[in-house]
């Protein structure tokens, strides 16, 4: 190699000050990497306090409940000696005894009664009424706890207090799908009249289905005449079309609650134009037909929008040639312009989907007990009956239910096809 080569070659290249150029170059990229990742650092952030870790934190409750086997840890050391099926013994009762009268020192037989409630009702106050005397009891504690109350010798409390031992547990998970475990420990389905939980999941999905395919139905023609219209007419309807997101979520829902009850306006207008008469006004309150009005209303925009985004930037030129070649109205749209709008389609529909699964508001002041969907029952177990454990799995499951989806919509459609503006 001659000395003009070896001048010429990467690693003989220099900066004005000396130094290598492919270590200047690094050092450059490193500097503006650094730079980057300090401007999207506070989105990063966001995303982490106000997603991940709330979510997080929802899969690790559905799991984990410590509200009994942290105050019960006698009993908790007898069940770890014990195989499930065994009956209470002396021992057990006298485990649960000392439980007991550490629960009323520390004030804490109603939160581990609550925890057994969840799995049998009414044991919260059986908690808190034996804690009451349990360091007055004497042996034989079998006798002494029966005798206090009868319920201490049924064998579904014991089983339920086995199951709340530990900590970990999968049982809420069990009871979201309607589920328990018998005496012995093997898993069951609940009493047909206790299954409520698979029939709201399949509820919610059907009624996020139907929503979803009505505000596409409705959404595509009116996504298309924004599209078209002059710039003046198309922002007046525009305006109409965003009105919705400027008045109250809930005064939207009362408003429908005011037209589609018995005696309300819709049936008032029927009534009055003779189409039924006044002993066969329609029932579209508390059900899910009034569910389905609502929520389609509310989430049309969530359609329309990303469909006009799409349609807005299809040429009319395509149309008009493929008319001019031949092609009817019918095919050159189901051909050419059809196509083009798939993209819009997806994202308003994945969009309008993932939002129905989600409401709780609407259904929950229109539909009833009839239209009533599993987001409801969430905010049920949260709100009143205290069991946020059984919440998260409720909650986790549907979280799961939506991932599915998204995932069957990239598989057959593409997710990097999805337009939103």
């Amino acid at each position: 190699m001659t000395d003009a080569t070896a001048q010429l070659t990467p690693a003989a290249l220099t900066t004005a000050d000396g130094k290598p150029l492919k270590a200047a170059l690094a050092a450059s990229l490193a500097v503006r990497r650094r730079r980057a990742l300090m401007l999207v650092a506070p989105l990063f952030l966001f995303i982490f306090i106000s997603f991940i870790v709330p979510i997080g934190q929802m899969l690790f409750q559905s799991i984990y409940n410590d509200t009994f086997s942290a105050n019960a840890p006698a009993l908790r050391q007898w069940f770890a000696e014990n195989p499930a099926g065994t009956d209470p013994d002396e021992a057990a009762y006298a485990a649960l005894a000392a439980d007991l009268a550490k629960m009323k020192a520390d004030k804490t037989a109603g939160v581990a009664g609550t925890r057994i409630n969840y799995d049998v009702s009414g044991t919260r106050s059986l908690f808190t009424s034996s804690a009451r005397g349990a360091d007055k009891l004497e042996p034989p504690f079998k006798e002494a706890l029966i005798a206090q109350d009868k319920k201490w010798a049924d064998p579904i409390i014991w089983r339920a207090m086995r199951s709340a031992s530990s900590p970990w547990t999968f049982d809420f998970y069990l009871a979201a799908n309607d589920f328990t475990r018998d005496d012995a420990g093997k898993i069951v389905p609940v009493a047909e009249g206790q299954a409520i939980y698979k029939t709201l999941f399949w509820r919610t999905i059907s009624m996020s289905l139907q929503i979803t395919l009505i505000c596409l139905l409705l959404g595509f023609p009116i996504a298309h005449l924004l599209a078209t219209l002059p710039m003046r007419k198309a922002m007046l309807l525009m305006i109409l079309v965003l009105l919705p997101f400027w008045t109250s979520l809930l005064v939207r829902t009362t408003s429908w609650m005011v037209l589609l009850q018995s005696q309300g306006v819709l049936n008032n207008l029927l009534v009055g134009l003779g189409l039924i008469g006044e002993d066969g006004r329609i029932q579209m309150m508390y059900n899910e037909t009034g569910t389905i009005i609502a929520m389609t209303h509310i989430l049309l925009p969530f359609t329309v929008l990303p469909l006009y985004s799409v349609m807005k930037t299809i040429p009319p030129s395509y149309v008009r040639a493929a008319r001019s070649l031949g092609a009817t109205s019918w095919t050159a749209f189901r051909r050419v312009y059809l196509p083009q709008t798939l993209p819009g389609i997806g994202a308003g529909g994945l969009l309008v989907f993932i939002l129905a699964m989600g409401y709780y508001i609407t259904p929950a002041l229109v539909g009833g007990a009839d239209g009533q969907m599993i987001s409801n029952m969430i905010a049920f177990h949260m709100q009143k009956s205290l069991n946020w454990s059984l919440a998260a799995a409720l909650a986790a499951q549907l979280l799961a239910i939506v991932m599915i989806f998204f995932w069957i919509y990239d598989k057959l459609v593409g997710i990097d096809k999805m337009k939103l503006g």
